[in-house]
């Protein structure tokens, strides 16, 4: 038997497994989250035999979600403890969102294509979370109305970190932000202290462009 006839629930349990916990993701909420989170349900029906298979897939719209494992690291990175507000820059599919749903206090993202942001708003809603909110918009400039944020999260690459991201970090907040040129980034963890900006390097990813007045102009 194949891994894509494996019933769902064992092809999640292998995800978990083989992909994220042997890779070296410690963090037993993330890991909790990802067993509980169906996957299968934020892609389309042609990608659903692939849905727990250790790659992004594509959502239309040249976008795409992550493989998880990639999720799962840059979640660990935020170090969130279920009291936080956190942003996320870059709705997608939602399934990111999902995973911050169940382990944070509140939720505030930001898509710029208005279909993908109905989608998400309609399936977030249908799976029972009501500690999201959506709005469609320019991710790069963050969303000033609900800063500061304890925990920032940027599920595209951008040349650098935009600026406006950084002023909603709250003081001991967090941002996780891919960086780096098109076809080959960082992920990059900036932290707020009282008086400056402590970063580091993690790990090295690929994720499509940031676009916006703080990010790349164009997808092309």
């Amino acid at each position: 038997m194949s891994a894509e006839t494996l019933p769902i629930e064992i092809q999640r349990e292998n995800m978990v497994r083989e992909q994220i916990e042997k890779r070296g993701i410690k963090d037993a909420r993330v890991l909790e989250a990802m067993r509980r989170i169906p996957r299968h349900e934020f892609v389309a029906d042609d990608a659903k035999n692939w849905a727990y298979s250790d790659s992004p897939l594509s959502i239309g719209d040249g976008q795409t979600i992550s493989q998880p494992f990639i999720v799962a690291a840059m979640t660990e990175l935020l170090h969130l403890q279920g009291h936080e507000h956190v942003l996320e820059i870059g709705t997608g599919s939602g399934y990111q969102t999902a995973i911050l749903c169940e382990l944070a206090l509140q939720v505030y993202s930001v898509e710029r294509i208005p279909k993908l942001a109905r989608n998400s708003e309609t399936r977030l809603a249908e799976m029972g979370y009501a500690n999201i909110q959506l709005m469609v918009g320019d991710g790069t400039l963050g969303w000033p109305d609900h800063a500061p944020y304890d925990a920032i999260i940027v599920t595209a690459a951008a040349p650098q970190v935009p600026q406006a991201l950084l002023d909603q970090l709250k003081p001991g907040g967090r941002l996780v932000i891919p960086i780096g040129p098109r076809f080959s980034q960082v992920l990059r963890v900036w932290q707020r202290l009282e008086d400056r900006f402590e970063c580091h390097d993690s790990i090295g990813v690929m994720f499509v462009p940031l676009i916006g007045k703080q990010g790349w102009p164009s997808p092309f």
